[in-house]
């Protein structure tokens, strides 16, 4: 297995995620200031509700983020042409997990995995092919590879997105009740062709298991060279009618369209330009002969320790992924240990809150409502999620000693409607939130999941 690590394989699949990742990023920046969301999301809101441990994670001032976000789009292409390779990819990473760091509010689960490979790319060789680098770096006509442990920490990345997102469907509402999906599919009825079926009750049910049995099984499929251009183009397939069924998970299908490329053989970019050159009637370019390596690559130190460290950060992220069993709770009601564990499409929530705000002193009460401090956008993501609640009564607590109540109490009365079920109450309405602090450890506050 070590021997089969440092294997040397062509680079061409590694360059061709790296071109394929710089451009998404590219495409992801341009979409972002296109639809107005730099000035929506980072400079509009006067509140942003930041990852705990993060508070210090601000938008920056004035045309500070369209500066931000230029400088992302920058490193993205500079990741896409292979310039400045190591330096383009820190950059990206660092930028575009700022931008993500801000607010909750914002998070997707394609961010995340868009920040996860950004970061494990910056410890990989993957500018060594098609890149403006390697035209300066290489001399002699020395033939570049990489290990093949490289395709493997990528393979690994994209494929826990798979396994982790089948495992999480295994539940009651998605399997036995088809929910979420049946409330979406029957919203989507509108959808040419198809939508005359959508409102099936048996289609729904028949998409949560077979999005279950692809989720499961696709990376096995994607490994086994015999089944792996079926398994890719079954893979197109589902992501793309995700794409038109779904539309609010924005980049997410082509995203994992590109990246699942990185399970091909490793010279299937050179093989697949011999062969448009071929059907073109165009000669094959003079040069080097096709990549056939030599010898085993010896070892280093600093490599072992590389790839000990990114196998620290993998497993970390299983971790991650499972600390939700930590919690005595139904993860989809309370959300601890939600986010970033490729929990996608799992919940429909719709939520509905105010606060009841008490003078300690002079005995006053006020009715408050979330609106007052935040956008539409972060009142609706707040309003099913415990520790945004939470956050937002904060702002409210600390809005009122600004104005010289120092000692208020903030209590909410919080409705959550759940995957199809009656709305009921998420937050014990007796509890003073101003007192309670953010944190990792279970909220006693936040009230069992209704049946």
């Amino acid at each position: 297995m070590m021997t089969a690590g440092v294997e040397p394989v062509s680079p061409a699949s590694a360059a061709a995620f790296r071109v394929c990742f710089g451009l998404l990023g590219l495409v992801g920046v341009v979409r972002f200031a296109a639809r107005g969301w730099i000035s929506e999301l980072y400079i509009e809101p006067a509140h942003h509700l930041g990852y705990y441990g993060f508070a210090w994670v601000q938008p920056w001032p004035g045309w500070g983020m369209y500066l931000h976000f230029a400088l992302l789009g920058v490193a993205a292409i500079g990741v896409a042409l292979g310039y400045r390779y190591r330096l383009s990819i820190i950059g990206f990473f660092l930028l575009f997990t700022y931008a993500e760091l801000i607010d909750q509010t914002t998070y997707l689960n394609h961010y995340y995995l868009v920040s996860l490979v950004a970061f494990i790319m910056v410890f990989l060789p993957l500018g060594r092919m098609a890149s403006l680098d390697s035209k300066t770096s290489q001399k002699g006509g020395g033939r570049p590879f990489i290990p093949r442990s490289v395709l493997w920490v990528l393979q690994a990345q994209v494929g826990m997105v798979y396994i982790f997102a089948g495992i999480t469907k295994l539940n009651s509402d998605w399997l036995f009740h088809a929910e979420p999906l049946h409330i979406w599919l029957y919203n989507s009825a509108g959808t040419p062709v198809i939508g005359m079926y959508l409102r099936e009750v048996w289609v729904a049910y028949a998409m949560s298991w077979a999005g279950t049995g692809f989720d499961l099984t696709i990376v096995g499929w994607l490994l086994w060279n015999k089944t792996r251009p079926f398994a890719y183009a079954a893979l197109v397939i589902f992501h793309l009618a995700t794409a038109v069924l779904f539309p609010s998970i924005g980049m997410f299908p082509w995203l994992m369209i590109g990246l699942t490329l990185i399970f091909f053989e490793p010279d299937w970019p050179v093989r697949l330009a011999a062969w448009v050159r071929r059907k073109a009637g165009r000669p094959s370019p003079t040069g080097p002969s096709p990549f056939h390596p030599e010898k085993v690559e010896s070892i280093s130190w600093s490599v072992m320790a590389t790839w000990l460290f990114l196998a620290v950060f993998l497993a970390a992220q299983v971790a991650v992924s499972l600390r939700h069993l930590a919690y005595p709770v139904n993860v989809l009601w309370t959300e601890e240990g939600y986010r970033f564990s490729w929990r996608v499409l799992l919940t429909e929530k719709r939520g509905l809150v105010s606060y009841r705000v008490y003078g300690g002193q002079t005995g006053e009460e006020w009715l408050v409502f979330p609106d007052e401090y935040l956008t539409p956008l972060q009142v609706e993501r707040m309003s099913h999620q415990p520790s945004l609640i939470l956050a937002t009564a904060h702002i409210i607590r600390d809005d009122f000693a600004a104005r010289g109540y120092d000692d208020v109490e903030v209590r909410a009365d919080a409705f959550v409607a759940f995957n199809g079920r009656p709305a009921s109450r998420l937050i014990d309405p007796d509890v003073d939130l101003a007192r309670v602090r953010q944190g990792f450890v279970p909220k006693p506050w936040v009230l069992r999941a209704p049946e």
